[in-house]
């Protein structure tokens, strides 16, 4: 990968691996030439895609983002105690600054602080607004696929690191990736090292598919916004018009699954290669797991990760989990 170096306006360093936009039409081109077609969840993430994530996060039926900071609020004490004294925060996905904030205040002589996310534009809004809340904190970016590879983390800082993983993006894995993605992780860990992940819980289907098809419709375009960063960047076809936006849950496999759906039957072109749709066709575009806990520890300790910790809210809709590696 090419590694480039950028400064923000706030002087916080950001090392750019340039996850390439030629993975993105591979990943597309592959996935629509499935049967089903699928497209992975990380290429929602474009500028405009991580602004319409952060305003679903505020949505009154999103649940997830406000019951995590909840935990991250009425157990910060007990979380900063298992994070442990001079360590460094290193999170996969930029999540809430909100959240960072929490934790970096609770938790004692934090060393530094590096957000890892797939759009540059998202690790630089981060980076941006945490130098200005927390000025004295070592601060650095980095743009990369962390799906793909767990290099990443030879970027990060040396000595006693902590992994956080939140908002349920584990969901976001099947089965399969999510052991390798654990198994991955597991093998670049130290024995100080920890891993604080969020997890989703299996709740009301109502109240599952409602956080999903919000009223105002910002699900809605933020997945049709796939079809138009595929236009925007792939130079494709699609007439957003003749898609809809569908999400439910399927309980046989605990799973939110949100699509895209073919209005009609049509044949859209795509880098140069056409692709037909017939009428009720879909393009699956994530699927988001929900856990019960038992289940989730199995998983991790098959990872050779052992949950040491478990937080939830009252309503035991969401949980924070500490995890170290088995055996320590």
């Amino acid at each position: 990968m090419k590694r480039a170096m950028t400064k923000t306006d706030n002087s916080g360093m950001i090392i750019d691996l340039n996850p390439s936009l030629a993975s993105f039409q591979k990943d597309v081109l592959t996935g629509l030439s499935r049967n089903p077609k699928v497209i992975a969840p990380k290429h929602f993430y474009d500028e405009r895609g991580s602004r319409l994530f952060n305003t679903i996060t505020t949505l009154s039926e999103y649940y997830p983002t406000r019951t995590e900071k909840r935990i991250l609020r009425d157990q910060s004490a007990a979380i900063a105690a298992a994070i442990g004294t001079s360590a460094s925060l290193v999170e996969l996905g930029c999540g809430s600054e909100e959240k960072i904030e929490l934790l970096i205040s609770a938790v004692p002589m934090v060393k530094s602080y590096t957000p890892i996310d797939i759009s540059l534009s998202a690790v630089e809004d981060t980076v941006s607004k945490l130098k200005i809340v927390c000025p004295g904190l070592h601060i650095y970016g980095l743009c990369a696929d962390y799906t793909s590879s767990t290099d990443f983390l030879q970027y990060t800082a040396s000595g006693r690191r902590v992994i956080l993983f939140l908002g349920s993006t584990i969901g976001n894995f099947e089965e399969l990736e999510r052991h390798m993605f654990l198994e991955n992780l597991r093998a670049q860990l130290s024995p100080d090292d920890g891993i604080l992940i969020g997890i989703d819980l299996v709740k009301e289907r109502a109240v599952l598919e409602a956080a999903y098809n919000d009223t105002s419709g910002v699900t809605a375009e933020f997945n049709l916004n796939m079809l138009e960063r595929m236009n925007r960047e792939l130079g494709a076809a699609f007439e957003v018009e003749k898609f809809r936006h569908t999400a439910f849950f399927n309980e046989e496999k605990s799973s939110i699954e949100m699509h895209l759906e073919s209005i009609t039957d049509q044949i859209v072109e795509v880098a140069g290669k056409s692709f037909t749709f017939m009428a009720g066709e879909t393009v699956h575009t994530e699927n988001s797991y929900k856990f019960h806990v038992e289940a989730f520890e199995k998983e991790a300790l098959e990872a050779g990760l052992s949950l040491k910790k478990v937080w939830k809210d009252p309503q035991g809709w969401f949980a924070l989990t500490y995890l170290e590696a088995a055996g320590k």
